[in-house]
């Protein structure tokens, strides 16, 4: 049996499902305008809230990255720079804000050319993001920070000048 529990978080409302099933893990889904948070039965009232706060947050962090996502001129951008500094060798298929970027600024994948920057990217200069797509776009080429890794990043006009604005930001190269 379910115990179902329906209250508002910060103007969303949410609707706690407690499940006897449910051991050790928290779900949570937007069903229409409510929040559906799914908690083990067992699980205090007090750590309940604190996940259903923490679960809003992730939801609402991830809904605005997908809207982002479907309004940036990412893709137009990246291929761009892709054309202009890498002849579009190799390679591009995606590139995508994320949410799990937390102590670095992107990262891809060589072997089937995807990019993900972090979303907070979003709101920094279009200088800056300009660099993390060109940094990125060579790991598609080069895997490891090697001189010649370097050497293609900083044909990016202001690469220095972004890598010491990222570096006062507190993210990783």
């Amino acid at each position: 049996m379910l115990d179902t529990i329906r209250g508002t978080v910060a103007k969303v409302d949410v609707e706690v499902i407690r499940s006897p099933r449910r051991k050790k893990t928290v779900e949570a889904r937007r069903v229409g305008g409510v929040l559906q948070v799914r908690v083990p039965a067992s699980m205090p009232d007090a750590e309940v809230r604190k996940w259903v706060r923490t679960m809003r947050d992730r939801v609402q962090r991830a809904e605005e990255v997908s809207k982002l996502n479907r309004n940036s001129d990412l893709e137009s951008r990246a291929r761009r720079l892709h054309q202009k500094y890498f002849d579009g060798r190799p390679k591009l298929k995606s590139i995508r804000y994320v949410t799990n970027q937390r102590g670095r600024f992107g990262s891809c994948t060589p072997e089937d050319g995807t990019i993900r920057l972090s979303h907070v990217l979003a709101d920094y200069p279009a200088w800056v993001r300009d660099y993390v797509i060109v940094h990125e776009l060579a790991h598609l080429r080069v895997p490891d920070h090697s001189r010649y890794f370097w050497q293609l990043v900083d044909r990016y006009p202001h690469a220095e000048r972004a890598r010491g604005f990222l570096i006062a930001k507190g993210l990783e190269e």
